[in-house]
């Protein structure tokens, strides 16, 4: 039973977006392991704090992932 867990921040993602999240990972695993395989593949998301998420020693917001998220992707 393939059990795959993602950790977010709380409050970056909204419920229809946490249901978009599990239906396409669920997808993918699928692909991959047979459609058999279906009824026994759980995701799992798990919300963290904000503030209890840091990366480069910065402590990480919803309001900073959502800033980041807007920023132009380099080419």
């Amino acid at each position: 039973m393939p059990l795959v867990t993602i950790d977010i921040i709380k409050d970056v993602f909204d419920e229809a977006q946490k249901q978009e999240i599990i239906s396409r990972v669920t997808e993918a695993m699928v692909s991959i392991e047979g459609e058999a395989m279906r009824p026994v593949t759980w995701v799992r998301i798990m919300e963290v704090e904000q503030g209890d998420w840091g990366i480069g020693g910065k402590m990480l917001t919803a309001a900073d992932v959502h800033a980041m998220a807007q920023q132009p992707v380099a080419a």
